[in-house]
């Protein structure tokens, strides 16, 4: 290994070359190296237009007077604003990461006992001799992911598991295994809680990314803050409630933070005694209109 870029400062430790026993240079300089990157372009395979129409959304059509529905895509994008928010220890930037995604978990476990059921079924009739098959567009449409943050492909992969339920529950309408009522009423009732939860985060990033509130942070609770951070707190408190105290003090985290690590390892006496100011906090908490 050549040490030509090596300061003359820096004495290189040495190792040994075993193959002819000569010794070879090791630099103690790190070297220059790019940040990972996809070898090939992550991809989604949608069949149904049900699953895509759950991704893009709808847009607001003021002529009718429909308001716009968010899809996966602007849902994932909420998430990764928020995420990145968690890097200023904002706590309430955790907390709804933590609902959220325990919220996905929910949604994708009872499709996933609704897909299994259906699998069973599928199994028994092959059984007995007649073998059924899923079905497939003719031309799926492929969308290339670019996600930024590890919510993105939580959410893609959320959408492809609804993919897949609206597959197998076509396909037993269509193969007289379940009527066209019963049916759709499968594919209403999972598609409803997943536009539930697509609408929750727009509040929480509205308020959060606002500039008033931009800064907040753990620091905020503290007995010493100044006037404008307890003005956030209140402010904070008035629009989203208490922070839960476990999620205040780290207890329970999201499954992924950008909270930063010296802050996760502040000891617990601290955290716990700011999180005690959460409830002056409630009490002291004034209208949102005469705070922001």
């Amino acid at each position: 290994m050549s040490t030509r870029n090596v300061p003359s400062s820096i004495e290189p430790d040495r190792t040994i070359d075993r193959s002819n026993m000569r010794d070879i240079p090791v630099s103690n300089v790190q070297p220059a190296m790019g940040r990972l990157l996809d070898e090939t372009p992550d991809a989604m395979v949608l069949h149904t237009r049900d699953a895509w129409q759950m991704f893009v959304g709808r847009a607001a059509d003021p002529v009718h007077e429909r308001p716009a529905i968010p899809g996966g895509r602007r849902f994932a994008a909420m998430l990764k604003a928020i995420w990145h928010l968690s890097a200023n220890d904002n706590p309430y930037a955790d907390w709804i990461l933590i609902r959220v995604y325990r919220s996905l978990g929910e949604i994708r476990s009872q499709m996933d006992e609704r897909i299994q059921a259906r699998e069973v079924e599928f199994e028994r009739l092959r059984r007995k001799g007649l073998a059924l098959s899923v079905l497939g567009s003719r031309a799926p449409i492929t969308v290339e992911l670019g996600f930024r943050s590890p919510y993105g492909y939580a959410t893609a992969e959320a959408i492809v598991e609804f993919d897949y339920h609206v597959r197998m529950v076509r396909t037993l309408m269509l193969k007289d295994r379940l009527s066209d009522e019963a049916g759709r009423a499968e594919i209403r009732a999972v598609g409803r809680g997943l536009r539930a939860l697509f609408l929750e985060p727009i509040r929480w990033e509205r308020n959060l990314l606002r500039e008033e509130l931009l800064p907040l942070s753990r620091r905020d609770f503290l007995p010493e803050a100044d006037p404008s951070a307890r003005q956030r707190v209140q402010a904070a408190v008035a629009l989203f409630g208490e922070v839960p105290r476990e999620v205040f003090t780290g207890e329970e985290a999201p499954r992924h933070t950008q909270r930063p690590i010296a802050s996760r390892t502040a000891s617990a006496k601290q955290m716990h005694g700011s999180a005690a100011a959460t409830d002056e906090a409630a009490q002291a908490a004034t209208p949102e209109a005469e705070l922001l």
